[in-house]
């Protein structure tokens, strides 16, 4: 493994003991990481050890952006009660703070937010009539302003770790609401000057505000996005041997980890394997882990 440069900001911890050693000392912060494995590979379950570890490293806990519509929910809130007494406070998906509350840097800023409702229904244009998808790209517009609301009022109060959880496969991006949201979430909220994010949330009100706009930038080269990204493949080798294509979210991440079952004699365990970590030499190694109500352990500590 390379040591990370004494020039570059400081990394951010995964959460997980043994991993950051994997991972050259830890995420690299301005960068996209990926997370990919089947429901049950324990995603959600990292991502929150991720989003936790911030409140030791930079004093503020991450926040956890929820786009599943399935009709199960993704248990965020149970799992970070369990593993950290973490209450999460959930914001009101329909409805966009006022500015008075958004800059109220003094109270707390909600640290999750399940964009959609639940449907039971998964949002590809394949898979629905015209009229349906249209109301899903006219509920995708309403809920932009939320979702921009949520992140930039915690950049501003010194959040640095975004947690997106819920996409799920399909064969065709472009036809999924879920992938466009979030590339649009990433680009445009997540990597973007704090100052064009005030921007593009404020709109009208933008030259009124622009006093308290500037008094609350951030630098958005300090902040790590963690996508968890639900795989069709439950296994670790197809994982592992998955072509990345051109364009695909994951070539388009800085570092990939793939999350899946592997055989142990006559018994299934999981594992995981760092495919892709650009700034650190990576180990060509696979990592059996468990987990527990404390979350993600490497067995090979």
């Amino acid at each position: 493994m390379t040591s990370p440069s004494s020039s570059e900001p400081p990394r951010l911890s995964t959460g997980v003991p043994g991993l950051d050693e994997r991972l050259g000392g830890g995420l690299l912060p301005g960068t996209l990481t990926v997370v990919l494995g089947a429901m049950g590979a324990g995603k959600t379950q990292l991502g929150l050890q991720f989003a936790e570890a911030g409140r030791r490293e930079e004093g503020h806990a991450g926040v956890i952006f929820d786009m599943s519509t399935r009709g199960d929910p993704q248990s965020h809130g149970n799992y970070a009660a369990r593993m950290f007494d973490w209450r999460l406070a959930e914001a009101d998906a329909t409805r966009t703070p006022t500015l008075a509350e958004l800059f109220d840097t003094g109270t707390a800023a909600a640290d999750y937010l399940h964009v959609f409702e639940q449907t039971g229904r998964r949002p590809f244009r394949e898979e629905m009539a015209f009229e349906i998808w249209r109301d899903w790209k006219r509920q995708l517009v309403q809920r932009l302003g939320v979702t921009i609301a949520f992140f930039y009022g915690n950049f501003i109060r010194g959040v640095r770790r975004a947690v997106v959880d819920g996409v799920e496969p399909v064969e065709r991006p472009s036809d999924s609401i879920q992938f466009e949201l979030f590339e649009y979430v990433y680009h445009q909220v997540i990597r973007k000057e704090a100052e064009w994010v005030a921007r593009d949330l404020l709109r009208q009100d933008f030259r009124s505000h622009a006093d308290e706009v500037a008094a609350h930038r951030y630098d958005p080269t300090r902040t790590a996005c963690l996508l968890l990204y639900t795989s069709a493949e439950t296994m670790l080798d197809p994982l592992i041997e998955r072509q990345i294509d051109e364009g695909d979210l994951l070539s388009n991440a800085n570092t990939v980890i793939a999350m899946g079952k592997i055989r142990e004699g006559r018994r299934l365990g999981k594992a995981l394997y760092v495919a892709k970590h650009r700034g650190s030499a990576a180990s060509e190694e696979i990592h059996p882990y468990t987990i527990s109500d404390r979350g993600i352990a490497l067995l090979d500590d």
